[in-house]
């Protein structure tokens, strides 16, 4: 008599085959990711999209692919809501992305910048809804913010059935990154406009001498480079200086740096900082022509953890001119604060 043990392995091992057949056949080789899968990740871990753009709760593993921003599971719900037509939901981890959905989230760059335009307007003291708001509460605020489009100027308000930054009538030079269909004439153009800073005045700044320092600041843009003069024995200096840069169709971002400088020796380095141009730039364009508008705000730069920024800057219109005030903590130093001015001038004025 076979026993009932070696039956058992018997018909186990007489199965082998057909169980490795079966599970070679439905194994799916893992596919290799993708120049632009690597950016969306790289984009995941920048600043401001590693909280829901919506409600800030962290980690967010969701994405609106037209809108371009990162959202948390509880937001993706109420975009899912909302309709495919203006927010088409994916999963960071478990959908497969499409080309043209990695170049949407790409173009726009994330939260930041998308917060910029849809939040441009939201009233002052506007309590946003947090990680832990009830579903009436989130449900509110997002088809405020993408269905109704209240916190967009009204010229801005898309109507067409596809919700995507590239709608935008306005915004055919929108983003820097993007490679738009504009006449031959605008594509040649070396540049896109003109930047005017005005480095303020520095605040508590680093001792590099004796008691005091002789502080300059440098800003560089691209291969261009501008110098205030030299404030003596001051650690509190007032500049009130202003420097200008062209701006190029691929711009990067306005580098800052403050110097103590010495007669006999080498400056020593006090500080630096970057500032983003993009916020500024991006609502500008959007906006059109900044003459024809009233005083109002049209963009945000927002204070996060991978910026110097003390506090959030905003883009306004003030009496015809697009105007941004900074205030930046120096970085890889002890101490010391700098505030700046920035004015966009379009290649046209």
């Amino acid at each position: 008599m076979i026993s009932l043990f070696v039956l058992v392995t018997f018909m186990c091992q007489s199965c082998l085959p057909q169980v490795q057949e079966m599970s070679s056949r439905y194994h799916r080789p893992e596919k290799p990711v993708s120049g632009k899968m690597r950016k969306l990740k790289d984009l995941m871990l920048k600043g401001d999209n590693r909280i829901c753009a919506d409600c800030s709760a962290p980690d967010p593993k969701w994405a609106s692919a037209s809108i371009g921003v990162f959202i948390c599971l509880k937001c993706s719900d109420v975009h899912r809501s909302l309709g495919t037509d203006i927010s088409k939901v994916l999963s960071l981890t478990l959908d497969e992305w499409t080309e043209s959905d990695l170049d949407s989230m790409i173009e726009v760059g994330g939260n930041t910048y998308a917060n910029s335009i849809y939040e441009a307007f939201l009233p002052k003291g506007y309590s946003k809804p947090k990680a832990d708001s009830n579903n009436e509460e989130r449900s509110k605020f997002i088809r405020s913010k993408y269905e109704s489009q209240d916190f967009l100027k009204p010229s801005l308000r898309i109507v067409s059935s596809k919700m995507s930054f590239r709608t935008f009538e306005s915004a055919k030079n929108f983003d820097h990154k993007y490679d738009t269909s504009s006449s031959k004439k605008e594509d040649t153009r070396e540049f896109i406009g003109e930047l005017k800073v005005k480095v303020v005045r520095g605040l508590n700044l680093a001792v590099r001498d004796m008691l005091t320092s002789d502080p300059y600041v440098i800003l560089t843009l691209g291969q261009q480079k501008a110098q205030t003069t030299v404030k003596k024995s001051n650690l509190n200096p007032i500049w009130n200086e202003e420097l200008k840069f062209s701006v190029p169709q691929r711009y990067g971002a306005l580098k800052l740096q403050v110097y103590d400088h010495d007669m006999f020796s080498a400056d020593d380095i006090m500080g630096e900082a970057e500032v983003d141009l993009q916020p500024m730039i991006t609502a500008a364009m959007a906006f059109g022509d900044a003459e024809l508008l009233g005083n109002m705000q049209i963009g945000r730069w927002l204070k996060t953890n991978d910026n110097a920024l003390i506090k959030d800057s905003t883009v306004n219109i003030v009496e015809g001119k697009v105007k941004q005030e900074v205030y930046l903590k120096l970085q890889n130093v002890e101490c010391g604060e700098i505030e700046l001015e920035l004015e966009w001038v379009p290649l046209d004025e």
